[in-house]
């Protein structure tokens, strides 16, 4: 029975990052704690690490693509004796690089992972907040998500569904006791930078890099204060109020600039570097 059950903090994505570093701080405020990823070996790493704190972490090494990732994850919980009271959407990845020579499975896993999966998520778990008054989701948007992003095309627009939807759940659920927040960082130090490639482009290279455990104890902070948006750090802040403000003719270009390499190859296909095909041809054009 639901009087039974006890309430957890579910966290997605949790085996490193700022997933781990949220786990940590829920934690250290007194929540048990289910990490959810799919490494077995790093969530029992970020298992030892909150367990070191006297923290309660359960482990559940899952595929989140799977299409019963879900239903195994409700499983696990049942199992165990809990409820998700607070669910963390953290899990997600991006590539750098053009739309058109990037792998096109490799592109569809970020809608998958970053979209699919977070909605089901989503949806799955919030009816019984609701029913219950209590809880929420925390949902790990980006900066990114207030603009497209030329050479990052897809985790942009994916981060961009991530801020619309949570800030309308946000809306609809304000008067029921459960709060969505959605929390927009900025370049955080972990290996997503390496592992998508950004950190190869100047745009990363150029803004500062937050912390992730600066990240989590801000998103953790703003959870509980019912806020819809939380944006870490001024650099974050600045970045947004920019993207705003410059009107899209001049804004994409510079992202796109930013974000490419030359010596990337050319989106048309050629095999050529871009400097040397239509780089070379809009210049050409431009003088």
């Amino acid at each position: 029975m639901i009087g039974e059950l006890r309430p957890a903090v579910v966290v997605v994505g949790a085996s490193r990052g700022i997933g781990k570093a949220i786990a940590e701080v829920a934690a250290a405020d007194g929540a048990t704690v289910v990490l959810v990823a799919r490494s077995a070996e790093g969530l029992a790493a970020a298992a030892a690490d909150i367990q070191k704190t006297r923290g309660e972490a359960l482990t559940l090494a899952l595929d989140l693509v799977a299409q019963d990732a879900a239903k195994r994850l409700e499983d696990f919980l049942s199992a165990n004796g809990l409820i998700c009271d607070v669910l963390v959407n953290s899990a997600g990845y991006g590539l750098r690089g053009s739309a058109t020579l990037l792998p096109v499975e490799e592109q569809i896993g970020i809608v998958d992972l970053n979209i699919r999966s977070l909605t089901d998520l989503t949806l799955r778990f919030l009816p019984g907040m609701v029913a219950r008054g209590r809880g929420g989701v925390i949902n790990l948007g980006s900066v990114a998500s207030f603009t497209p992003g030329p050479y990052m095309a897809l985790y942009y627009a994916s981060k961009g569904f991530v801020r619309s939807f949570s800030e309308a759940l946000h809306q609809e659920l304000r008067r029921t006791g459960v709060t969505v927040t959605c929390v927009a960082p900025g370049p955080v130090s972990t290996e997503f930078l390496a592992t998508s490639g950004a950190n190869r482009a100047a745009l990363f290279k150029v803004l500062p890099k937050l912390d992730a455990s600066y990240v989590a104890e801000r998103a953790w902070r703003g959870f509980k204060s019912g806020r819809r948006l939380v944006v870490p750090g001024i650099s974050a802040k600045l970045t947004t109020l920019l993207a705003s403000m410059m009107p899209s003719a001049v804004l994409l270009p510079l992202i796109g600039r930013l974000q490419r390499r030359s010596n990337d190859p050319c989106p048309c296909g050629s095999g050529k570097k871009f400097i040397s095909c239509c780089g070379a041809r809009r210049g050409a054009r431009a003088g």
